[in-house]
């Protein structure tokens, strides 16, 4: 997130948001789907990708790595059925792939395609995400597939990859050493009870929305994160946020079950949080809700849809400045109460 446009990137987040809401819409849909579709999965039909798809579905003459001759790199099938692609394996230049929308199960004839830079296998039948090590693939997106878990991921300059709407319950194997270039996850519409198992010091944008959290678990190695999103989790409380997140500026809470305004005081230890999201809790119900939140989070440009207004900000510093001062008068009392206390203890008692 950029510092010098911190509007566009709030756009962006809403977009974001609005994703949510489609993606839930989507969701019923999909379930009704699948049940129509169980028969089909038992047993599929046979259907190969054949030379007929290439001449279709291939496109952007380039150079090829010795720069002598030329060969398409970009491949598009989608909607085709498709049950097998090894046929793929002979069309080793290709950098640019998107089978979505099939029926495919096996992704191992990608080996072979050594130079891939983006791969997108949407709206398939994978229940894994595991591959051979692809040394130059950046970007991929398995989404809505029937993916159990995060294992097997190992491409060295991967910096995206979308694993939403999968099966997925534990996050693991995901290898920092590894993938020490990744800076986006997206994790929306899974299985997750816990955020555990997220050990990537590089990552940036991390979507965990629409899953079933209930704790906030092994987030101090995000150092470099800059956007959370958490909405439509069962999140009661705000602890788990580590002081090691000097960079989150992002947060998206929405939809959960916080119900105590108290808990955002546990946001006090990310320094750069500009933004935040909390419609939808119960505590949103409460009298004062907007001041309250900006007076435990003075730094904060917006809360939910809108940014504070400079006389928001003046109210809240009015009231932090009030609830010193009431400290202090508290504190003062304490003190002169002890020295009361003391005073009545070195008293000596007066004898017949």
């Amino acid at each position: 997130m950029s510092d010098e446009e911190p509007e566009d990137d709030f756009d962006n987040e809403d977009q974001k948001e609005e994703a949510d809401e489609k993606e839930g819409e989507e969701e019923e849909e999909k379930e009704g789907a699948e049940e129509e579709e169980e028969e089909e999965w038992q047993h599929p039909v046979s259907n190969p990708l054949t030379e007929e798809h290439f001449k279709e579905g291939l496109s952007l003459l380039c150079k090829t790595g010795n720069g002598l001759a030329h060969a398409f790199v970009k491949f598009e099938v989608r909607e085709k059925e498709l049950t097998d692609i090894t046929i793929i394996q002979g069309f080793i230049h290709l950098r640019y792939v998107d089978l979505s929308d099939n029926l495919l199960r096996d992704l191992s004839p990608l080996s072979c395609l050594t130079h891939l830079l983006w791969l997108k296998v949407d709206n398939n039948r994978l229940t894994s995400a595991a591959m051979e090590e692809l040394p130059y693939l950046q970007i991929a997106s398995f989404a809505n597939n029937h993916i159990k878990d995060t294992t097997g991921v190992n491409h060295p300059r991967l910096t995206s990859l979308n694993l939403k709407g999968n099966e997925i319950e534990v996050i693991s194997g995901l290898d920092p050493l590894k993938l020490s270039n990744l800076h986006t996850l997206e994790l929306r519409s899974n299985s997750l009870k816990t955020t555990t198992g997220l050990y990537l010091p590089k990552l940036k944008n991390l979507y965990l929305a629409q899953n079933s959290i209930s704790n906030l678990e092994g987030l101090e190695d995000l150092t470099q994160l800059t956007t959370l999103h958490l909405r439509d989790n069962m999140l009661e409380s705000l602890d788990g946020f580590s002081e090691s997140m000097k960079a989150l500026q992002y947060l998206n809470l929405r939809g959960n079950a916080i119900a105590q305004l108290d808990e955002v005081a546990k946001l006090q230890k990310l320094p750069m949080l500009r933004a935040l999201v909390l419609l939808d809790n119960p505590c949103s119900d409460e009298g004062e809700y907007r001041l309250e939140v900006l007076v435990v989070l003075p730094r904060l440009e917006r809360l939910d849809k809108d940014f504070f207004e400079e006389d928001e900000r003046l109210d809240a510093e009015d009231v932090r400045q009030r609830r010193r001062e009431e400290e202090l008068e508290m504190e003062r009392e304490r003190e002169r109460e002890k020295e009361l206390e003391l005073e009545g203890e070195e008293t000596p008692e007066v004898t017949e």
